[in-house]
């Protein structure tokens, strides 16, 4: 099966438990307006690869995964290319690596569900609570990734949900509050990360001639990220 990946890292340390092979997969429906990657929007881009070639490479640096590590696919958006995606998580499954998937979770059909199937974690963007917000910065509903994360829940798919901090927009009392509330909801949800917003993409916005949107806002500390976390209550 071949589709279409922006890149490759082979040694990541934040997308997924442990040290993960991480495949960036090109191609995204959304607009968010602090995406790192604004790259890999147009599926056209990036290069095409056999799922075959991205498991012999991720093979290659299973002695350094350990109990924990594996394969994590992220983009762009992975379950856009859902047949492509699931062929890589049947392989790697089939090769005793653990599986991961970074989503945004807008996108939930047959194709995606079947490839879930062999997903050891989800991480899931839970990018703002309000429906405002999302069509807003997102360019979807917040239903969408709801609607995802019900599925997920009833899947028993263990899930760990991501926000990245933007100062001012939902770094307030009201976001946590809900997100609280959408993690006492789910019992598939059992860890939370919050991600300090950042503007080192900015080269690559200026490199495609596009604006930023983001440009305006601040970047907060790792001591306000910490901080914020104390607000999160997961269960355990």
């Amino acid at each position: 099966m071949k589709g279409r990946i922006h890149s490759i890292q082979s040694l990541g340390t934040v997308d997924g438990p442990g040290i993960r092979f991480v495949v960036f997969f090109q191609g995204c429906p959304l607009r968010c307006g602090y995406c790192h990657n604004p790259d890999t929007w147009d599926y056209k881009g990036g290069r095409e690869i056999d799922s075959a070639e991205i498991i012999e490479k991720a093979l290659r640096y299973k002695s350094y995964f350990g109990r924990d590590g594996g394969i994590t696919l992220s983009g762009g958006e992975p379950l856009l290319q859902s047949d492509f995606a699931k062929a890589i998580l049947v392989t790697a499954k089939e090769s005793g690596l653990n599986t991961c998937v970074d989503t945004s979770g807008c996108v939930l059909n047959d194709a995606v569900k079947d490839a879930l199937e062999y997903v050891d974690r989800v991480l899931l963007d839970i990018k703002f609570t309000t429906n405002e917000e999302y069509q807003r910065y997102v360019g979807c509903s917040l239903d969408k990734p709801l609607e995802f994360l019900k599925y997920l829940n009833e899947k028993n798919i263990p899930t760990t949900l991501r926000q990245v901090i933007v100062p001012t927009l939902n770094d307030n009392e009201e976001n946590f509050v809900k997100l609280n509330e959408i993690i006492a909801k789910y019992e598939c949800v059992d860890d939370v990360e919050l991600l300090g917003f950042k503007k080192i993409c900015k080269t690559k916005y200026d490199d495609m001639k596009i604006p930023f949107p983001f440009e305006i806002y601040s970047t907060p500390t790792k001591a306000d990220i910490e901080e914020l976390k104390k607000k999160i209550k997961i269960k355990k």
